[in-house]
């Protein structure tokens, strides 16, 4: 399964779209008209490690929250997530077994050679 989970309005996601050069067969579901199901975060969590691994620290809702003020634990990353898109960290890239999460140029790099 090749899935990538982005959000259309995000201009970053936009670049690393046309980046890795889309193929048939990639699944594209933009997080903000589609929702993340409990049982997909689930999944990118366990590939992934852990749902802090997942979580964007950088989401204006972040510090207008005071939660960079706070001690999060994995459940509290999971509901924030599920709660509200913008704390997922973008893109996510699955790629059968693999994951890619993020905007690091290494990670586009490692999720542009695992979908070609």
């Amino acid at each position: 399964m090749k899935k990538i989970y982005h959000l259309g309005s995000c201009s970053t996601c936009q670049r690393i779209l046309k980046e890795l050069e889309l193929l048939d067969g990639v699944q594209l579901q933009e997080i903000k008209s589609e929702a993340i199901t409990p049982e997909q975060l689930e999944q990118m969590a366990a590939l992934s490690g852990s749902y802090e691994s997942l979580f964007s620290r950088r989401a204006m809702l972040f510090r207008q929250r005071g939660l960079h003020e706070k001690e999060l634990s994995e459940k509290d990353y999971k509901e924030l997530i599920l709660e509200h898109y913008t704390f997922l960290k973008r893109p996510v890239v699955l790629v059968g077994d693999k994951i890619f999460v993020g905007n690091a140029k290494k990670t586009v790099e490692a999720a542009k050679e695992a979908l070609h």
